[in-house]
């Protein structure tokens, strides 16, 4: 099988699709069998829905024969972080305490892929309930990363982001709630955006923190990313968070180009707050002044220190986290990892008072990126500062995990993509994140693809 095939894009794998050039069911028994082959040394995935795939497939060609084409993901495989409800198939948090949790209905986001005529191959390996990992004591071994399996995908959405960069599957779900979709995207060199909040529904999500948690697609370009969130956006009455205005075609602006555009450059993140490898340093720096080549304004901002952003994230999310883990927590206490006890119960030691404090922190930090941010169309930074770490040395992981600028964003609310921008001597991906104005995911796509386009990372397949 060719490897082209694997590595398809879903908006070619739907034109193809839709013109009868290439049946669903040909590609999604190609990357079922992929899958089988990649799997068990990657583990990205922790339920693989063979048949109920084929079926889907093969649905999906029955009603191309009929004319009747749902769009432009008809018949594309897709898969979902296992936090995400599936109708008749365990939703696990790869956890032990959710290990029987058969979901009863779709959520939200199944939902628009089934209606967008997408195939779903099955469930994601997590870190547990989206906080806790990468961990050896859980049922399912820890995803790994396909450009070098000894070293972290990234989390929480680890399989999803292994599971794409792999060319098991062109486009998967995660999680964002301090950048668990960025995160895996930049650790693979794929593409990964945390929308606007409210923009996604959570309904029939494993919550962690209640105004922090995004659901945002995965992809290996920016066009299928684009894609994806449109096929997933719109308002949910049944979610309280969802926002109720239009969701506009994001791939009407894409190939807008950048020259006329005002960005800031979010510096201190990674020279002053943080110390940046030196070769991502000088990526999110080589990337600012292709922008500027591409005829972009680029200029410099400055927000509060990263250390701000972080510490008001983390007490909302500690805060929430426990109020929704706390009576597991006193009645299963060692039905959870060694890892998730030990990033929860924090949470119990916040006050009424530490979490208002925050949230009124969360307020003055949310201000002063919009004062910031005046005048311009996005701002672009750094998403980790390291690549990845070797899985067999925990300490590093420990050490490296937190060292991100991510959860800004999450606090904030806006949207964020992180976007491959090469790779390091030691070859694991680079990245670079993209920030925009609220509800202005466009703008980010935009930016990303005129990015794509210049440096031609996805040409690069992991070495699996």
């Amino acid at each position: 099988m060719s490897d082209d095939l694997f590595y398809m894009s879903a908006a070619e794998a739907g034109r193809k699709i839709a013109a009868r050039d290439l049946s669903s069911l040909e590609l999604t028994d190609a990357l079922l069998a992929r899958t089988e082959k990649l799997d068990g040394k990657l583990n990205a995935y922790v339920e693989v829905l063979g048949d109920a795939a084929r079926a889907s497939a093969a649905a999906a060609d029955t009603a191309v024969a009929k004319g009747e084409i749902k769009g432009p993901l008809h018949g594309v495989p897709v898969a979902l972080k296992d936090i995400i409800d599936l109708e008749g198939v365990r939703t696990t948090a790869h956890s032990k305490i959710l290990l029987e949790n058969v979901a009863k209905s779709d959520s939200f986001v199944a939902m628009r892929l089934k209606q967008a005529g997408c195939v779903i191959t099955g469930k994601l390996s997590t870190h547990e309930f989206a906080l806790g990992g990468p961990a050896f004591d859980l049922p399912f071994p820890p995803a790994r990363n396909p450009w070098n399996p000894e070293h972290h995908p990234g989390g929480s959405s680890s399989g999803a982001g292994t599971s794409v960069a792999a060319g098991m599957v062109p486009m998967a779900l995660g999680s964002d709630t301090g950048g668990s979709v960025r995160n895996p995207a930049s650790c693979c060199g794929i593409v990964g955006i945390k929308p606007t909040y409210g923009r996604v529904s959570r309904r029939g999500v494993v919550p962690l923190s209640f105004s922090l948690d995004n659901v945002g697609p995965l992809t290996r370009t920016v066009e299928d990313n684009a894609l994806i969130l449109h096929a997933i956006a719109g308002h949910d009455p049944n979610d309280p968070s969802s926002d109720p205005r239009p969701v506009p075609d994001y791939t009407a602006t894409l190939r807008d180009g950048v020259k006329g555009l005002k960005i800031g450059l979010i510096r201190h993140f990674y020279t002053e707050d943080l110390q940046a490898d030196a070769e991502v340093a000088a990526s999110v720096e080589a990337t600012a002044e292709l922008l500027q080549s591409l005829g972009a304004e680029v200029r410099e901002i400055r927000l509060p220190p990263l250390a701000q952003y972080a510490a008001c994230n983390r007490v909302i999310l500690l805060a929430e986290a426990y109020a929704i883990h706390q009576q597991w927590l006193k009645t299963r206490p060692g039905d959870y990892s060694a890892t998730t006890r030990r990033r929860l119960l924090p949470g119990a030691f916040l006050t009424a008072a530490d979490y208002v404090d925050g949230m009124r922190t969360r307020e003055k930090l949310v201000a002063a990126f919009y004062e910031a941010m005046q005048g311009l169309d996005a701002a672009v930074t750094v998403s980790s500062m390291e690549t990845p770490a070797n899985l067999s040395d925990m300490q590093e992981v420990e050490r490296t995990y937190p060292r991100q600028a991510r959860a800004p964003f999450n606090l904030i609310g806006n949207p964020a993509i992180a976007i491959p921008t090469g790779h390091h001597t030691n070859g694991l991906p680079l990245s670079l994140q993209i920030v925009g104005r609220a509800f202005d995911e466009a703008m980010c796509f935009r930016i990303a693809w005129a990015v794509e386009q210049e440096l031609n990372v996805g040409v690069q397949r992991p070495p699996v």
